[in-house]
This record gives C-alpha cells, structure tokens and sequence, in this order.
C-alpha cells in the first residue's frame, strides 16, 4: 500500500459521512473512534486498565465504558483526559496498523478525529484530508446526533485545533457547509485523484 490517507476534521464536521463515501467507492478505510468503541465495550482490551486508573462510576454494568460519565471527566479535567489517552491511544495506534498492513485496495484511509493535534500517525500518512464546516454546524450537528449539552461540544472543541489551522495542514478539504450530493461529489473527485497519485506510486 504505497498511498494512505489521514481523513480528520473537528467534531460534528462530517468526517464519518465522507469515509463512508470513500468505503462505498473502494477504499480501505479504518476509523479510530470505531476502534475506541470496540476497545471500550464489555471484555475490550481497554477496560480492565480504565477501571484500575478510574471509579467504578466510569464502568457500567454491563462492564462498558460509561461514555456519559467519562466525558463529562474528561472534558472538565486536563488531567484525567491525559490519563484516558495514555490508555487508549497505544492500543488503537497498534490495531490501526494492524488493519492497515493489511489494506488491499489501491488507497487507504485512517480516519483521526485529533490527526493534526497528536500527531501521531503523520509516518503512515502521505497526504492530509479535512472535512471542513462552519462551527455553528459542527456544534448543530453534534448536538443533534449525541444529545450532549453545548457546552460540553465547545469544550470538545477546545481541545482541537481551530478551523483554520485544521485548513492551513490540509492537503486536500472536502467543503460540508451544503447537502450531502455536494459532498459525495467531492469525494468522487478526490477518490479519482488518490487513483492516480496511487497508481503513479
């Protein structure tokens, strides 16, 4: 696989639309959040270290990860965020290239909501794509989507980058401030682009 794509864009932007756009034209495309969830469902590989590191309030019964909790922990307290991280990131940085190695189209796709703000994975990337959108859309449609409080997203927000650094390391934006055929179109010319940039590989 000589071509991967970093896919990231701030939260509510429409980064998992996009992948799915990309997915249903062919491209490998893993996604880190998905990976999250799976590490943090009953018996995932991150819950035995969350409940050593957290309370008990951080686990629901049926041994998951208490999204609505945590959240609420992480985005009020620096430290505890830190902690999270250092717990998560390792193991889905090790199944991200687990999947990777084993991309079979002609391009690739990791999908990293914190790309730019970690970089953690700039040496398996050749090129960085952002879904872009006006912040009253980002904070609209996550509201609409996860059912959190405003103030909660604005402090999602606050731990990523503002749109226009997100824009100023983009190799490529995929523009979502219209309807979804706006999007899927954008995609398609980007999908035509990685081709050939992969088969010039």
């Amino acid at each position: 696989m000589s071509l991967i794509i970093g896919l990231t864009g701030g939260i509510g932007s429409g980064k998992t639309t996009a992948a799915k756009f990309f997915t249903a034209l062919g491209a490998d495309v893993v996604d880190t959040d998905a990976i999250a969830h799976e590490l943090t469902q009953p018996e995932g590989n991150a819950i035995a270290a969350i409940r050593r590191n957290f309370a008990e309030k951080y686990i629901t019964a049926e041994g998951a990860l208490n999204r609505k909790e945590m959240r609420s922990l992480v985005f009020s307290n620096d430290s505890a965020r830190r902690e999270l991280e250092a717990i998560l990131h390792p193991l889905i940085r090790a199944e991200v290239a687990r999947r990777a190695a084993a991309f079979s189209a002609p391009y690739g796709m990791i999908v990293v909501p914190l790309l730019l703000e970690t970089g953690g994975y700039h040496e398996m990337i050749q090129r960085v794509l952002v879904v872009d959108c006006n912040e009253k859309s980002q904070i609209a449609r996550t509201v609409a989507r996860t059912g959190v409080a405003e103030q909660t997203v604005h402090a999602i927000m606050a731990t990523q980058f503002a749109r226009k650094e997100r824009l100023q390391q983009a190799d490529d934006v995929i523009a979502n401030d219209a309807d979804l055929p706006h999007v899927r179109r954008q995609v398609e010319a980007l999908h035509r682009k990685y081709l050939a940039l992969a088969n010039k590989g």
